[in-house]
């Protein structure tokens, strides 16, 4: 059976999807992965075949059996016309934007938004004249009154990062619908296992694949999904810019692929059980949208099925010492950027620094959490003695 014909028959049964599609062994010898191809130059052996534009390896920066695999995955997954790879999320953001804005154009963005995607908006894009405006998180069809006539792009990230607000997608979506408007929506936290924004809504999906999709903080990836309409600029737009993701890391994305769907429901699991076990200790606020204390919960249960490894709290106002003596002797968790491998990290964060249109009103310090795969109460035990040793500094 071709890799096109397993892609279609197990589609509707992801787990056996992440298994068997975008690889296809009768076409590697018999190998069950298919291989690193590292190269740039195609040998063609006649010119009939080097002016035969269908012909599909061409050159290395269009693309190898390997990267058709993985994106085959992340297509099927997403319920999209196709997908791209790119070096990183950063580089999948810029891509999708640049996909779809042009010069005297504007952009609005999500409050909530991760920073790099502010810094694109606020210094590149700014430079070759677009505009960017952010909204609240929680406009939802609200954004009718925000839009602007020059307006060609919403940016989503649902849940944002750091706050965890849950955006609106269908309201949103239907307050635009008919305006030339593309939405843009960052799905590196749930992944299309547990929320799919182009089935409600959205035109192009992205991902830092870094995270969840590799799954073992050893490679960078990002990956742009779109519907039909915006496929093939993606695909010039990309090939425009010669962005072309790793063989090692596409190998490694890959690898990771197979193992996303047991991955998600343990780290599912276990950040819901860390996040409640927070919420019952004093003085600590968790930002988690899975749990029935958070205020986008009602979106969350009718628009998600499931949800990710990372979430914030918020503990009392104390001084920098305090949050150093906090994370500086942790002992199972490690302190980092990123998020989404086997390893549990926390990282102290201050979103007032960066919102703007809808201020972050918490005094608290924010920390977010990433939820690894260690033993659930040594977790527990180093977030108590880490929490102890916070209050003990500030006087709480």
């Amino acid at each position: 059976m071709s890799d096109t014909e397993k892609s279609r028959q197990f589609q509707s049964h992801r787990d056996t999807f992440l298994t068997h599609g975008g690889r296809d062994p009768a076409h590697q010898h018999g190998f069950v992965n298919t291989p690193v191809y590292r190269g740039s130059t195609v040998i063609f052996p006649s010119l009939e075949t080097l002016d035969d534009a269908t012909i599909r390896y061409r050159y290395g920066r269009q693309g190898t059996p390997l990267t058709d695999g993985l994106e085959t995955l992340v297509t099927g997954l997403e319920g999209a016309a196709g997908t791209v790879l790119t070096p990183s999320g950063v580089s999948a953001i810029s891509l999708a934007v640049l996909t779809c804005l042009s010069v005297g154009d504007e952009l609005l963005i999500t409050d909530s938004v991760y920073e790099p995607t502010r810094t694109l908006a606020d210094t590149v894009l700014k430079r070759m004249g677009i505009t960017t405006r952010y909204f609240d998180p929680r406009i939802g069809g609200g954004i009718a009154d925000v839009i602007s006539d020059k307006t060609r792009v919403v940016f989503l990230e649902s849940p944002g990062s750091l706050t965890f607000e849950i955006q609106d997608l269908p309201a949103i979506a239907q307050a635009l619908q008919d305006r030339n408007i593309a939405i843009l929506v960052d799905n590196s936290w749930a992944t299309p296992l547990f929320y799919q924004p182009l089935s409600l809504g959205a035109d192009l999906v992205i991902h830092s694949a870094t995270k969840m999709f590799v799954g073992h903080s050893d490679a960078m990836m990002g990956t742009v999904s779109a519907n039909d309409a915006h496929m093939d600029a993606l695909r010039r737009t990309h090939r425009t810019l010669g962005l072309i993701a790793s063989p090692d890391d596409s190998y490694l994305a890959t690898r990771g692929m197979r193992t996303l769907g047991v991955r998600m429901k343990e780290h599912e699991a276990r950040a819901l059980e860390l996040a409640s076990w927070l919420e019952g200790l004093d003085g600590v606020e968790v930002l988690h949208p899975a749990l029935p204390s958070h205020p986008d919960h009602a979106l969350f249960a009718r628009d998600f099925s499931g949800s990710g490894c990372l979430f914030s709290i918020i503990l009392p106002p104390a001084p920098r010492t305090a949050i150093a003596a906090m994370v500086d002797e942790m002992e199972v968790f490690g302190m980092g950027y990123s998020w989404g491998g086997f390893e549990s990290l926390i990282l102290p964060s201050d979103p007032k620094r960066i919102r703007t249109a809808a201020p972050w009103g918490h005094e608290g310090n924010l920390m977010r959490i990433h939820v690894g795969f260690e033993d659930i109460d040594d977790l527990k035990a180093d977030l108590e003695a880490a929490i102890s040793r916070y209050r003990a500094s500030a006087g709480l």
